[in-house]
């Protein structure tokens, strides 16, 4: 009878996460198909029932779409306060995370799991939010499509043709307390959808032709109906091994695939994953290593492994057992996960041994509940098994060292006896022959201790039993004692054996577990790329005897040349690499993609992207056919990655800390500067400007100084204001003060103030005639186009075309300034929009390069877009996009005039 009592280990770590998931709040999700099913009402009908129990409910987010029975179904439940984030030039409603955990309800609903949050909010999920109002103690209700799954994503895009970007991770699903499914079948959907229940009418009509066709509908409806499934059958797992549940429940069929050494192995796993994709069903393979087939030669165990990787290629859940009992390890395994149907090569060998019982046969001895399958060998696999056996006696010979170091044991062990013989009895003397059986089994296993074991009853009764030197026995009671004397040889040389392969299979769990633990805090400890990979190295080297290469990815994402390493690098193809890299996938030895090369290429995955590959050349090739070894690298893998995500998203707030205390810096020295030079330059400009009004006034060349002077204070004063400005943008303290204006009033009072600038310059206006009025700041709008013209004139030589044009596209107003000038230098198009660079930092043009740094700050703060670029026939241009929004209609009489000469 096995021991039915629980781990204290599993049984301590399972109160510990009962007690943490006692003080989080409860999760409920709602879960549909589609849109339109009913998800939201039926969350609005469960939040009633609990506010009539008197339980404290309120919405944090429902959207109703416009549905009159959501509508209704809402009404009469508090309403959380949302919250206003600016975004861009409009204000956006929002969750208030913190409202909603100072009010404290005890239930709130949260409407659609998968929503991003607008920038700017305290997460970029929703799905962070509620996690966050669990750990306070708060109950959520949320609902979520199929679609927005993370795990289903490509599945739903491959049958709609539609990509949804708004996802949840199924780890956010699956802890769930309880998912509830709102089913609605797929023709009483498309009568909503058409009767305008789901959207409005022109969307409906458009949602029929695309994404709501009824095969598309019914394929969805398959999907979030398995996936409910699957998370039921996890729970019913889960309370089976709370429960300490040993017999079986056949809620679904499963599968499970015992494999042994002869060649029919292959036989049964190709035999069950034929069942299992009829039935749909999941399925196992395991091999179970028992003290005995430790023996097994080579050769069979290559094959063992080979079999192992073809039911993973199957599509098998892979393991590889070690115990004593083949039979009892099958059974607990298939109890543990509640497989009800076990399949087995069928054993022949009953014929020749009618004593012997199969293996099928004892697992329906001991576990009646199970179904056993057998599967037909034929002739030559029978005959393959025979001479597997006989290789296996084979190698038993070829350890004819061991049991001659056995035999010589018990020669040793008749000596002491011999020397004791004077001085003790022969009940005494029957203990150093059982000592010696210990040691042998101890030292070298089953068979030398069962050849131990025959010796040392020969040898104690040819030299210690009367009459002594001869076999033969004068009285009968001394046959009683030879026959215990072998029993209780056999058994404790069987049990040391015994013990002493599990005490093995032990340190070899421990010592991988001791590796994890050692690789995860000294990866903890590291700061630097390079620091993660000479750990990650060393503890590959010592677990998988592997030469290793990282190669990780740079601020662009492209994949970077393995990093120097002191015990050499594997030859590395970095066309591997790259695909291994590209599509997220192990590549090259031990995989199905390009398996001839000698190297395994890992993907280093972390939680929010690839960080790299790790490259392997092991010692051992076959070392990677072995489930565990294999998940075990797979394990270091992934703590490697998490590891480099770690250091980077360290060094991206440290120097993001640094870039914001730069730029405070920034723009308090230039506030500073700017006010205090200000005041001295407008002084200095009035100065240049009483000049001319002294008697008598200054003529010839005192004129010409004045007239320089004031230019030169002009244009000191202009830098000026722009520091100020740009100052004031950082800081987020100007306000835009926005109203619907004709766009050419503004182009021809910049041109006012340029005007003596551009005498030298021939000017085009073209501005489209039918332009509609523009949403905008006309001073800030004004300085906009100032300083593009003003950059214009300033890097375009005299007698040079400079054109100003607009014209109006469906969602925008597009405004540019062209010139003939020389162009923007290679690679500088971007860059030029930042503060204080220039686009020839060496030169006699005047400036401090802030002029396009506060343009493209202040087309932003209006929701636009600002670029530059060369001219095919030579120049620069600069583009600027602004919303065109919803202007106002104005008749034709009361349109405002223009003033001014263009």
């Amino acid at each position: 009878m096995p021991d039915q009592r629980p781990d204290p280990d599993q049984l301590l770590s399972r109160l510990n996460e009962e007690e943490a998931k006692a003080k989080r709040g409860k999760l409920k999700i709602f879960f549909g198909a589609s849109a339109g099913v009913g998800k939201t009402y039926a969350m609005l009908g469960a939040a009633r029932q609990q506010l009539l129990a008197g339980v404290d409910v309120i919405i944090g987010i429902v959207e109703t779409h416009g549905r009159m029975e959501t509508e209704v179904m809402a009404d009469g439940l508090e309403y959380l306060p949302l919250r206003d984030i600016p975004y861009r030039d409009r204000i956006l409603k929002e969750f208030d995370l913190d409202g909603a955990l100072r009010r404290k309800p005890a239930l709130i609903l949260m409407d659609e799991l998968a929503h991003s949050n607008v920038a700017g909010s305290r997460h970029a999920k929703r799905w962070q939010d509620i996690d966050e109002l669990l750990a306070a103690g708060i109950d959520v209700y949320s609902t979520v499509n199929v679609q927005h799954l993370e795990s289903l994503n490509d599945v739903v895009s491959g049958i709609t043709g539609i990509r949804v970007w708004e996802t949840v991770p199924d780890k956010a699903f699956d802890a769930a307390d309880e998912v509830v499914l709102v089913d609605l079948p797929p023709d009483e959907l498309l009568q909503r959808l058409q009767a305008g229940k789901v959207y409005l009418a022109n969307q409906a009509e458009r949602a029929i032709r695309n994404f709501f066709r009824k095969g598309n509908l019914i394929a969805l409806r398959e999907l979030a109906l398995r996936r409910t499934a699957d998370r039921v059958d996890s729970q019913m797992l889960q309370y089976r091994r709370d429960q300490l549940v040993s017999s079986v429940w056949q809620t679904r069929d499963s599968l499970l695939a015992c494999i042994g050494t002869g060649s029919g192995a292959e036989k049964v796993i190709r035999t069950t994953a034929r069942i299992a994709s009829r039935l749909e069903a999941p399925w196992h393979a395991i091999y179970i290593e028992t003290p005995v087939l430790q023996r097994q030669p080579e050769h069979s165990r290559h094959r063992i492994l080979r079999n192992l990787k073809l039911a993973e290629e199957l599509g098998a859940q892979t393991a590889t057992l070690s115990g004593g009992e083949a039979d009892e390890m099958a059974i607990k395994y298939a109890r543990d996960h509640n497989l009800a149907k076990i399949v087995v090569g069928r054993n022949h060998s009953r014929l020749r041994r009618p004593w012997h019982r199969s293996f099928a046969d004892r697992i329906g001895q001991r576990a009646p509940d199970l179904d056993v399958l057998q599967v037909a060998r034929s002739k030559n696999e029978q005959d393959s098994a025979k001479s597997t056996q006989e290789r296996g006696d084979e190698n038993t010979f070829e350890q004819w060292p061991a049991y001659a170091k056995a035999a010589l044991g018990c020669a040793l062990a008749g000596l002491a006896a011999a020397l004791l013989f004077p001085i003790v009895e022969l009940p005494n003397i029957v203990m150093v022959f059982l000592l010696a059986v210990v040691l042998v089994s101890m030292r070298y296993g089953r068979g030398p201790g069962v050849l131990a074991s025959f010796l040392s009853v020969a040898i104690f009764d040819f030299a210690f039993v009367p009459p002594r030197f001869s076999f033969a026995v004068t009285d009968v009671q001394y046959l009683m004692t030879f026959g215990v004397m072998l029993a209780v040889g056999l058994i404790t040389g069987q049990l040391t054996a015994g013990s002493k392969y599990q005490a093995k299979v032990a340190m070899r769990r421990e010592q991988r577990v001791r590796s994890l633990y050692e690789m995860s805090r000294d990866l903890s400890a590291a700061l630097m790329p390079e620091q993660i990979a000479e750990i990650g190295e060393r503890f590959i080297v010592a677990e998988l005897s592997a030469k290793a290469a990282f190669m990780l990815t740079d601020e662009n994402d492209q994949l970077q040349p393995a990093l120097a390493s002191a015990n050499g690098l594997p030859a590395v193809d970095m066309g591997i690499a790259q695909w291994a890299f590209d599509h997220a996938e192990a590549a090259g030895q031990g995989t199905n993609t390009l398996a001839a090369s000698p190297i395994l290429y890992l993907p280093l995955k972390a939680p929010m992207r690839l960080r790299g590959v790790l490259a392997l050349e092991m010692r051992n090739t076959d070392r990677l056919l072995i489930p565990e070894q294999r998940r075990l690298l797979d394990t270091f893998a992934s703590l490697i990655a998490i590891a480099l995500e770690r250091v980077h998203y360290v060094e991206v707030a440290q120097n993001t800390t640094v870039q914001m205390e730069s730029e405070r810096l920034r723009n308090s020295v230039l506030s500073a500067i700017s006010h205090d030079l200000r005041t001295p330059m407008s002084v200095l400009v009035g100065l240049a400007d009483s000049m001319f009004l002294t008697l008598p006034p200054p003529t010839g060349p005192q004129a010409e100084i004045a007239r320089s002077l004031k230019e030169e204070a002009l244009r000191v004063s202009d830098q000026v204001n722009n520091l100020l400005d740009m100052a004031r943008l950082q800081a987020g303290r100007v306000e835009l003060n926005r109203q619907w204006q004709p766009l050419d009033e503004v182009v021809v009072s910049a041109l006012k103030i340029l005007e003596r600038s551009f005498a030298k310059y021939q000017i085009k206006i073209a501005l489209d005639e039918d332009l509609p009025l523009v949403n905008i700041d006309s001073v800030l709008m004004e300085r906009v186009i100032y300083n593009l013209l003003e950059n214009a004139v300033k890097y375009t030589p005299p007698g040079s075309e400079v054109e100003i044009g607009a014209r109006a596209t469906e969602r925008t107003i597009d405004i540019w300034v062209d010139d003939n000038g020389p162009g923007l230098p290679e690679g500088k198009e971007e860059m030029i929009f930042k503060k204080f660079e220039r686009g020839q930092p060496e030169g006699t043009t005047r400036g401090v390069g802030l002029g396009l740094a506060i343009c493209r700050a202040i087309v932003e703060a209006h929701g636009g877009e600002i670029h530059a670029e060369n001219r095919p026939q030579g120049g620069a241009r600069f583009v600027l996009s602004l919303p065109k929004g919803n202007p106002p209609q104005l008749d034709m009489d009361d349109e405002p005039e223009v003033q001014g000469e263009h």
